[in-house]
């Protein structure tokens, strides 16, 4: 099982960027992807999550209007869209592979497999 994040970048305020993730060696329907971030001195926390089998998505509070996500099932890829950022945004963000349900979308022990982070950083 693999999943390769990339596409985080440097960023103004209020720019947009899309990230990737994608994946190999397990069937997409099984899987959900979520989605966390890590700012420098703070804990790991959930962001969003798309539906393996059906591609819903749901969002943290803070992301919600800004942040949108999509998939490929032809690539296995999953992209998160984020717009309208803001230096809270700044993080070090890691897709992840898991079978959550609603009451554990949240937590990172819901998930089993991890790619590498990509560097998001809005500054101007």
């Amino acid at each position: 099982v693999q999943l390769q994040a990339s596409g985080g970048g440097l960023v103004q305020p209020g720019g947009s960027l899309r990230l990737s993730c994608a994946t190999s060696g397990f069937t997409r329907d099984l899987y959900d992807i979520g989605w966390f971030r890590q700012a420098p001195g703070k804990e790991r926390e959930w962001v969003s999550c798309i539906s393996g089998s059906d591609g819903s998505t749901r969002f943290t509070n803070s992301v919600k209007g800004r942040f949108t996500g999509s998939r490929d099932n032809a690539k296995n890829t999953v992209y998160p869209q984020m717009s309208s950022l803001t230096a809270e945004d700044t993080a070090v963000y890691y897709c992840a592979a898991g079978r959550p349900i609603l009451t554990t979308i949240r937590r990172s022990s819901a998930y089993d497999y991890w790619g590498q982070g990509t560097q998001v950083t809005v500054s101007s």
